[in-house]
């Protein structure tokens, strides 16, 4: 009688796993569009691009000093995202680079001080993205998260592991 409840029980947990299989198999084609907006908690305001390039020959903000971030957003944590922006290469797989840094404007974290750690992501990716260089804007889908991170061009807030990259408008 044991084998038997053992068995309706697998039966019971297998027709149970069925009817999940397909809204998990449509999640993977649906994701939450983001902003870079999305990122600050609210109400703190974003260091507009033109303020950042100034501040970098200002006395007061030495060259390549990052602002200090003030909070992040865990809305997103665990869910699948697509947020566009601009790749700051960190490590390379032949000429396709797996590990960058997402940032919101051309530049950032190379020609002008980094953005608040809210206002950056860490990348990952399985496959190597091929990309054309620092000024091409991208698509980058894939899960989300709060992850803390620390690099030497910046301090990192979120982190994306990627499904997909697009150059953007693709």
């Amino acid at each position: 009688m044991g084998m038997t409840r053992i068995h309706r029980r697998s039966v019971l947990a297998g027709l149970c796993g069925i009817s999940v299989i397909p809204p998990f198999a449509n999640a993977a084609e649906e994701y939450v569009d983001l902003e870079w907006t999305d990122l600050v908690p609210k109400g703190q305001v974003i260091i507009p691009q033109e303020i950042q390039e100034l501040t970098q020959h200002s006395q007061s903000t030495p060259r390549g000093k990052q602002p200090q971030s003030t909070g992040v957003r865990s809305d997103w944590n665990g869910q699948t995202v697509r947020l566009r922006g601009f790749i700051v290469p960190i490590d390379y797989s032949g000429t396709g680079v797996t590990a960058f840094i997402l940032v919101p404007f051309v530049g950032a974290c190379v020609h002008v001080p980094p953005p608040p750690a809210n206002q950056l992501v860490f990348v990952t990716t399985e496959t190597p993205y091929e990309s054309s260089g620092l000024y091409e804007p991208v698509n980058v889908t894939g899960m989300f998260g709060t992850a803390s991170t620390t690099t030497q061009l910046a301090e990192i807030a979120y982190a994306l592991s990627a499904d997909r990259i697009e150059p953007y408008g693709d």
